[in-house]
């Protein structure tokens, strides 16, 4: 595609509460387009909605489990229906799991690739089938719009990056990078734009709504305290997260690293991939 402009558009954005969805659903707003803020907890999808409506072209709040593969079945089809098929679709929400391989359980990988990777496929599947049948429903006539769409999926710097910390995390969000890229090469043909987005630490609430696997109540309070205080220090706003978002989708980027880790990481995984191995052995800090 990409997209001009979004004057008319119909945006859908996961993890809308907060965040980067928060600042996405207002950046797109911002440009003109209509934002269906999703995100499981209703009354902060709500919130967002009241935002984009006092800065643009207004929106409206779902509530949704995005690993929830019938509640996502749902929501698709309610978009469809009391909307249309939207335009552009970002795929945001996420979680954080932090803990060696060993220590992580079954629980916490159910969590995280239930909403990371799990959440993306439903979501690339359920809207990017409505956009592709869109397209192929239109007359094949050289004067005929082919208007496609535009999926935009947050993955990490993670997805490149290896680390003894955060497995779990990382390897949903490795999935993430190439389900991008896969399905990219799939919607091409059709005029719908694929975005994969890598922030690196960015000033968000995923340390503080995260997961640890660790037994001890204390020292997961202590790794969870650590993990807000580095994300407040790095002092990275999720609203330059959103301007990049709007530049990819405008300029359709295939990958999108965001601030200086994310392309640095991003460079030495093509440059120096030994030297991402050697950091990814380090241990974390005490706590």
């Amino acid at each position: 595609m990409p997209l001009a402009h979004f004057d008319g558009a119909l945006a859908v954005v996961t993890g809308a509460g907060s965040g980067i969805g928060r600042a996405t659903a207002l950046a797109l707003a911002g440009h003109g387009a209509t934002v269906v803020a999703a995100d499981i907890d209703l009354d902060a999808a709500e919130r967002t909605a009241t935002l984009a409506k006092s800065v643009g072209a207004g929106g409206v709040a779902y509530r949704v489990d995005v690993s929830d593969a019938a509640a996502m079945e749902t929501f698709a089809a309610e978009v469809k229906e009391s909307r249309r098929v939207p335009d552009i679709l970002v795929n945001n929400a996420g979680i954080a799991v932090s803990g060696s391989f060993l220590d992580t359980g079954l629980d916490e990988w159910n969590s995280v690739v239930g909403v990371n990777l799990w959440g993306v496929v439903h979501g690339c599947r359920l809207f990017g089938r409505q956009m592709y049948d869109r397209v192929q429903a239109l007359p094949n006539k050289p004067d005929t719009p082919n208007f496609g769409g535009h999926i935009v999926n947050i993955a990490s710097a993670a997805a490149y990056a290896p680390t003894r910390t955060l497995p779990a995390y990382c390897t949903t969000k490795a999935a993430v990078l190439m389900l991008s890229e896969c399905l990219r090469a799939e919607l091409a043909s059709s005029r719908i734009g694929v975005t994969a987005v890598c922030p690196g630490f960015v000033s968000t609430d995923i340390a503080k709504n995260g997961l640890y696997a660790v037994r001890d109540e204390s020292t997961r309070e202590r790794l969870r305290e650590r993990g807000r205080r580095a994300l407040q220090m790095r002092n990275y706003p999720p609203e330059k997260v959103a301007e990049r978002i709007v530049h990819a989708i405008v300029k359709n980027r295939p990958v999108v690293p965001v601030n200086f880790e994310g392309h640095l990481l991003h460079t030495l995984s093509r440059v120096s991939p030994a030297s991402l191995r050697l950091l990814a052995k380090l241990p974390a800090p005490r706590v």
